[in-house]
């Protein structure tokens, strides 16, 4: 586990001092534990995004130095996440209640086939008409994972067809974290 902050200490409240007052209080009270201290670096913005991305992140959280504890949105506090895209073939696609769920993705693993995980976003009305006017010749009894995996709504496809997914990052596990649709490949 990483801490990053430190809002109490001993019944006093730290929120109104500095943000490197609070992580050397935090530091000092991480000493000898198992929880890591989130590190801070003093480099170019630009530059640690681009880091974190090809690290293969989800992003960075910049924090001015003198900045004070508050719950509101200020600009004192910056999230910048991680756009990667990827092409990955089409292995299936999700029915709820009948009405279109969403991708099932895979990745190309040495001579296996492997879930690369659900994409659900990115779909207007249109979109989902041409998706499933694409797959319906496409459908299939048999799953074309490696690995069967359980999806009860999965209805699976030949892998013929690819799309082109922008994610964030990817899990340990290396599946896809908030997958959005950006299209199929139509030049592979």
């Amino acid at each position: 586990m990483y801490a990053f902050d430190l809002l109490y200490l001993n019944s006093y409240d730290l929120r109104k001092a500095p943000l490197t007052t609070r992580k050397a209080e935090l530091a000092t009270l991480l000493k000898g534990s198992n929880i890591l201290l989130s590190q801070s670096f003093d480099i170019d913005g630009a530059h640690m995004l681009q880091t974190a991305c090809e690290m293969g992140l989800e992003g960075v959280v910049s924090r001015r130095r003198d900045s004070r504890y508050t719950s509101d949105r200020t600009d004192a506090w910056v999230k910048m996440t991680c756009r990667q895209r990827e092409t990955l073939p089409i292995v299936g696609f999700s029915l709820k209640d009948n009405r279109f769920d969403g991708l099932y993705a895979g990745r190309q693993d040495g001579d296996q086939l492997i879930y690369a995980g659900k994409v659900d976003h990115g779909f207007t009305p249109g979109t989902v008409t041409d998706v499933r006017k694409r797959l319906s010749p496409l459908v299939q009894n048999a799953q074309a994972y490696s690995q069967k995996i359980k999806k009860p709504h999965a209805i699976w496809v030949r892998p013929s067809l690819s799309a082109e997914v922008e994610y964030r990052a990817k899990s340990a596990e290396g599946k896809l974290r908030h997958p959005v649709f950006k299209g199929f490949r139509e030049d592979l």
